[in-house]
């Protein structure tokens, strides 16, 4: 009889434990969507992993438990679906006093350094957005490049030609019809190597001084009650990532040396 119910004990406890183990498994593989824009090489969903960051943030999630999918939608319309808590996180985006109605912001997942990129045949030097007066910018629709930037052109100091791509601009870059391109360098290199012929790309370079550099966020939304939390735990493993030099690994050989 004891031994009966020695065993019974010994059945429920295992099948205990077992619940409790394949709960915590669930537990640390929660998932988690994350939406997105494209942003080659930072966010691509043609490329392996959906590019560096879209890589470097799983990992971080991965690693305190999560399993993220990433949607890919327009800029605008992935601000919709994180703001009003139909995704966990939209990625990424730099700091507006307004966007903070909608969202936390984490510490900061990159720096962005945003350069005029020219032809190399014609020479370009600049110290204040002045030394653009006159000149034709080529740019991306709906883009804005920080405040500075932004009043000059209000002001008419010069003009810009917006397209929907970044090969247009470097093509219009090549033709003559704009003297310069303003872009992220990171961002404008994997353009200008994969979107123009090895001739064409070597004939394109940048000032090396940047006219805008900023930080970038993961952006949690407010109206999810798990946010904070959730924010808590990237961040802190977003410190650990830097502090032991694997965050920095992420960003090696992003772009290709001149």
């Amino acid at each position: 009889m004891q031994c009966r119910l020695f065993s019974s004990i010994l059945a429920l406890l295992s099948l205990s434990l077992l619940s409790i183990a394949l709960n915590s498994h669930a537990a640390e593989h929660q998932k988690l969507e994350i939406v997105v824009g494209d942003w080659p090489p930072f966010l691509d969903q043609k490329l392996q992993h959906n590019g560096i960051i879209a890589k470097l943030i799983s990992d971080i999630l991965s690693d305190e438990g999560y399993e993220v999918q990433f949607f890919f939608r327009p800029w605008g319309r992935a601000y919709l679906e994180a703001s009003t808590g139909q995704r966990d996180a939209t990625a990424i985006w730099m700091h507006k006093p307004e966007r903070e109605k909608d969202f936390y912001f984490s510490q900061p997942v990159m720096k962005e350094s945003f350069v005029f990129f020219h032809l190399r045949k014609r020479p370009f030097n600049w110290n204040s957005l002045q030394d653009l007066k006159g000149m034709t910018l080529g740019g991306g629709i709906n883009y804005s490049y920080g405040p500075e930037f932004n009043a000059a052109l209000e002001d008419d100091l010069f003009k810009q030609e917006r397209t929907d791509s970044k090969k247009q601009n470097f093509k219009l870059l090549l033709l003559g019809r704009i003297d310069l391109y303003p872009e992220e360098v990171t961002v404008g290199y994997q353009s200008l190597y994969r979107d123009l012929s090895p001739l064409e790309s070597q004939k394109i370079t940048h000032h090396p001084t940047p006219f805008l550099s900023n930080d970038s966020f993961l952006l949690f939304p407010r109206k999810k009650t798990t946010s904070p939390a959730l924010m808590a735990a990237f961040n802190r493993r977003l410190k650990e990532y830097r502090d032991s030099g694997r965050y920095k690994r992420y960003f090696e050989n992003a772009r290709r040396a001149e």
